[in-house]
């Protein structure tokens, strides 16, 4: 074997970073699927389908909340915590939990550790990622402990201290991590938080953990280090605070005008607000709702699918094509009215490299979605407007759903578990960890104009 061969057999061993993060979701998957086989892991002592399972392990893992199953009503307690310890690595990310546990063992943490970690939190630059690490595990244990703690003042009471208490904790960590799983079916199957929808505690608690957990570690700790002084913020948190508020208040504007004389009608103006607020909140990825999703309007399942789309913000617990993404583009429609140079954003000019990522991002993600909807709709005899919901909700892993997806044939859920793996690793990283990976000259061809538009 000559020198060539041995370079070349080394690259098609070489494993790249984001390979390596697609093959351990996957991994975490089939694993959490294996586990509620378990006839321990059901209710009824019985072993639940292979198939179920991994699509309730995909949902988990992927922080999606999507369920075929309902939660309270199918799984034993071991089950239950097996779906929560998948939604605690899903969300913080599997690559974080190993380098933390590394970090308790005080083991070195090598380059390579280095760059997964940095990958898989999507941080900005290599250095500083260990202690970004420990900071994330940090706030994840105070902001899901709060929330436990807050949500048990309402649980227990009602269903006494212990179980209370696993409500609590559930609850928090599954809003946290923008998963949607809830056990709410004790009271009725697949209700959520229906019979909380003018709870003032339970919807703060749950729409401010999914807010914290959704607009990124990167963001974090940039507020823990500049405190308020938003001039002193990275371009990225500005634009992740700015474009959250828009679409937390904006959407729940739209929500409350498009539902008014719908959903809304008979509820106190107490409920009316929270109503509005936690649907625009939930869509981003979230999961949970407080009223019949499928009852809604057709103005309000379309505000819920654009939502959905968008999703969190790079380097959280949430998915979608991000906040940054939608961002990116519109600014760079902008800039293309105004006719400026270049994409400028608070003062500072985007990198060309980052608005081919933001356009490559929406086109999969629009491709994805769209050709689930067809596949689906060739299989079934279901409404579009259904579908697409159903299909957008699985690929911005946020798992609200009008209702389908129980009724879902075999392959239809293949196709959305596909969606929501892909969902949870990034659309792009999806395509880049299945294609062949060649570094190209950097060769420019010659310019020829053509019309767009």
């Amino acid at each position: 074997m000559n020198l060539e061969e041995k370079q070349s057999k080394r690259v098609k061993r070489h494993v790249s970073q984001t390979q390596f993060i697609a093959y351990g979701f996957f991994c975490l998957i089939i694993t959490g699927a294996l586990l509620l086989m378990l006839p321990i892991s059901s209710r009824d002592g019985q072993s639940e389908d292979f198939l179920s399972c991994l699509f309730t392990a995909t949902s988990a893992s992927c922080v999606t909340g999507l369920v075929v199953r309902d939660t309270w009503t199918q799984w034993s307690l071991f089950g239950q915590m097996v779906i929560l310890t998948m939604i605690q690595i899903g969300g913080l990310g599997f690559v974080t939990v190993g380098v933390f546990i590394s970090i308790v063992l005080r083991r070195k943490i090598g380059l390579k550790e280095r760059g997964l970690l940095q990958e898989s939190v999507n941080t900005l630059q290599i250095g500083g990622v260990v202690r970004l690490a420990k900071g994330i595990i940090k706030g994840t244990c105070l902001f899901e402990g709060v929330g436990a703690i807050l949500l048990a003042i309402r649980f227990i009471p009602k269903y006494g201290f212990w179980r209370g208490m696993f409500y609590g904790i559930f609850h928090s960590i599954s809003a946290f991590c923008n998963a949607g799983f809830d056990l709410m079916g004790n009271q009725t199957p697949y209700s959520s938080f229906v019979s909380y929808y003018d709870d003032w505690l339970v919807n703060l608690v749950i729409m401010s953990l999914i807010i914290i957990g959704g607009i990124g570690f990167i963001v974090w700790e940039d507020l823990y280090r500049n405190k308020l002084h938003f001039k002193k913020y990275m371009l990225h948190t500005k634009m992740v605070l700015v474009i959250t508020s828009v679409l937390v208040f904006g959407g729940g504007l739209l929500f409350y005008l498009l539902e008014r004389n719908n959903l809304l009608v008979g509820m106190n103006v107490s409920g009316q607000i929270l109503t509005s607020l936690f649907s625009s909140v939930t869509a981003r990825t979230a999961g949970f709702n407080t009223t019949d999703t499928a009852a809604l309007t057709d103005g309000s399942k379309l505000l819920t699918i654009i939502l959905m789309f968008i999703g969190g913000s790079p380097g959280s617990t949430a998915g979608g094509i991000k906040t940054t993404t939608m961002f990116v583009l519109l600014m760079c429609v902008h800039s293309n009215i105004k006719q400026t140079y270049g994409v400028n954003i608070f003062g500072r000019r985007l990198e060309d490299n980052v608005i081919k990522r933001a356009g490559a991002i929406l086109t999969i993600n629009l491709f994805l979605a769209l050709s689930a909807s067809l596949a689906i709709m060739a299989i079934q005899p279901l409404g579009f407007s259904d579908i697409l919901f159903e299909t957008t909700s699985a690929i911005g892993t946020v798992g609200m759903t009008t209702g389908i997806t129980r009724d879902l044939y075999s392959v239809s859920r293949v196709i959305i578990i596909i969606l929501m793996y892909s969902g949870r690793i990034g659309s792009l990283s999806f395509a880049l960890a299945f294609a062949q990976s060649h570094r190209k000259a950097h060769v420019e061809q010659v310019t020829e104009t053509i019309n767009v538009g």
